[in-house]
């Protein structure tokens, strides 16, 4: 049997499986349920990367489900049925983040979550979160991607409200709740519309077939509408700093790559679903208009925060603007003569950023949380010189500042640059927006070192434990291979996933 051939199912099923038996293994030893849990995202992760590998030499990975023959269509009257996977070099390199955090997430999670707190629960809800976030990422199907979504949003709403004793936490899992329930019957009945019309799921053979109807534009703004819900987009932000924030640390980092999920649904009905029909760029100005309002509120907000995880939380709606920014300059230019030189460029930036933005905001979210781990308080008025006695938290922390601020040679530069390039070709506006917001990232960050780590020993804390450490580490050497392969890493990882999104033909060929 031919491995590769099953992996888009295996690497579903694999995390599925795995938080049902977790519980079980829970009730005969806590150990033996971390080392399982740890062996299973380890072995998710290495799965991952040979599959995406095989993606990336240019194959497209189709694999029907309920199938005896899997990796051929079952098909009636030239319709796909059944519930079809397919993965593109967009779909593997979303899932690669996924893996990666919730990977560095397990790890240091053994340490910083409690067993009181009913652990083998906690290791349950981060396991189906996984699967719901690749089920996402390599479903071709429009239902199962709405079922995905639902699977996501209601794991990781039980996680926000993981420490239930917290008012704040659980008022931060119903704003999370109330979002993701309108969200999602606005994904519903979107797909009910297209189904009316076109007795069809499949989002390859759906985008064949679309004609644009008055029906198929409402669709369009219901899909993009929620999505961008989802996101954390400004101006539908509010439910992040409030579900971020009480989150476990490791629950905030899995939080980011959820978003970017739906990140990646916006962008995958924007450009694949639609691509054939849409030749205005209205759609492009719509994403570049949330891209720079996401930017400029999100770090304008982020300034006056004390909590340091308010604070992030804020940032990482910034940052969600600059993925909407480049990828909606190259939905913008799609059509037009300059989308080869600038606009493939733009997304390139846009979809290079998604990928740095998980492993830096993760890295400073687990920063955030060994510091409560440590000192039991998130308010940056409260802490000081922490650099004394926590040097390894310290250094990891300043690897992820530099880098979400965009200094070079960090990873968040190079998509930064990608980004500001293009964008000056449309508008030079675009590019001084986007500058000011890194210089007040910076500034931000730069604020929470002095407050956290600088100045006379205040606490006598020790650094925090070597699962929390090994869990940064992971993030962090991530962070530092991107930032100095970064050519490598967009030629060889970013540029087909870019191709791939903007060419629709692809993947509707695929089907």
């Amino acid at each position: 049997m031919n491995i590769m051939l099953h992996m888009p199912a295996l690497l579903i099923v694999l995390p599925l499986l795995a938080a049902f038996v977790t519980p079980l293994i829970d009730k005969l030893s806590r150990k033996a349920r971390n080392a399982f849990v740890i062996a299973i995202v380890v072995i998710e992760e290495i799965m991952m990367l040979f599959f995406a590998f095989h993606i990336f030499s240019g194959n497209i990975a189709i694999y029907t489900m309920g199938s005896s023959e899997p990796t051929k269509l079952v098909t009636e009257a030239a319709v796909p049925i059944r519930i079809v996977l397919e993965v593109d070099a967009m779909s593997a390199f979303m899932g690669i983040i996924s893996a990666t955090v919730a990977m560095a997430a397990a790890i240091y999670s053994i340490s910083f979550v409690e067993e009181s707190k009913g652990k083998g629960k906690f290791y349950t809800l981060l396991l189906i979160m996984l699967a719901g976030m690749i089920g996402m990422e390599f479903t071709g199907d429009l239902f199962n991607m709405f079922v995905f979504l639902e699977i996501l949003s209601i794991s990781s709403c039980a996680l926000i409200a993981y420490r239930n004793s917290d008012g704040n936490a659980v008022e931060g899992a119903f704003k999370y709740m109330v979002v993701s329930n309108i969200a999602a019957l606005l994904v519903l009945f979107s797909i009910a519309l297209l189904y009316s019309q076109y007795d069809l799921l499949n989002i390859a053979a759906l985008s064949k077939v679309i004609s644009y109807t008055e029906l198929d534009k409402v669709a369009l703004v219901l899909l993009v509408t929620s999505f961008a819900m989802k996101a954390g987009s400004v101006p539908m932000h509010y439910w992040v700093p409030d579900g971020y924030s009480p989150a476990p640390a490791s629950i905030t980092a899995m939080l980011v790559s959820a978003t970017q999920a739906s990140l990646y649904a916006l962008f995958r009905v924007s450009f694949t679903l639609y691509g054939k029909v849409i030749t205005a760029s209205y759609i492009g100005v719509f994403l570049i208009i949330l891209g720079l309002l996401s930017m400029f509120i999100g770090v304008t907000m982020a300034l006056s925060q004390k909590d340091i995880k308010r604070l992030m939380a804020y940032h990482s709606v910034s940052q969600t603007g600059y993925m909407l920014l480049g990828v909606g300059i190259g939905l913008y230019l799609l059509n037009t003569s300059d989308f080869n030189t600038y606009g493939i460029k733009a997304m390139e930036g846009g979809i290079f950023h998604i990928i740095n933005n998980a492993m830096y905001k993760g890295l400073l979210f687990l920063t955030a949380g060994a510091i409560f781990y440590r000192l039991k308080t998130r308010n940056l008025n409260e802490m000081g010189g922490l650099a004394h006695s926590m040097k390894y938290t310290t250094l990891f922390f300043i690897i992820g500042a530099l880098a979400i601020a965009g200094i070079p040679p960090f990873n968040g530069f190079a998509s930064k640059l990608l980004i500001y390039e293009a964008a000056y070709r449309v508008s030079p506006i675009l590019s001084i927006v986007a500058m000011i917001v890194s210089i007040l990232t910076l500034a931000s960050f730069v604020k929470v070192f002095h407050s956290a780590f600088m100045g006379a020993k205040i606490y006598e804390v020790e650094e925090a434990p070597k699962s929390m450490l090994i869990g940064m580490a992971i993030l962090a050497a991530v962070i530092i291979i991107l930032s100095i392969f970064p050519g490598l890493v967009v030629d060889k990882i970013v540029a087909p996933a870019a191709h791939a999104l903007a060419n629709w033909q692809v993947y509707a060929g695929g089907v």
